[in-house]
């Protein structure tokens, strides 16, 4: 029995610039807004990563049901 996936998700993110070797990069975190969970990210590629897998979890799931 599959269980059941909400029909959103809520986060707060957060994304800000730090120096990385004299480089500026884009650091992120996001919030989930039920647990309160926290994820970090080191790169906006890897927060791209983490919204994809959630969202495709919910695509598996729901598509399996019709």
């Amino acid at each position: 029995m599959a269980r059941e996936q909400p029909d959103h998700v809520s986060y707060l993110l957060r994304l800000w610039r730090e120096d990385d070797e004299g480089k500026a990069v884009w650091r992120a975190s996001v919030e989930s807004s039920l647990g309160g969970e926290r994820v970090g990210f080191a790169s906006l590629e890897e927060l791209f990563e983490f919204l994809r897998r959630q969202t495709s979890e919910q695509e598996v799931e729901n598509s399996s049901l019709g």
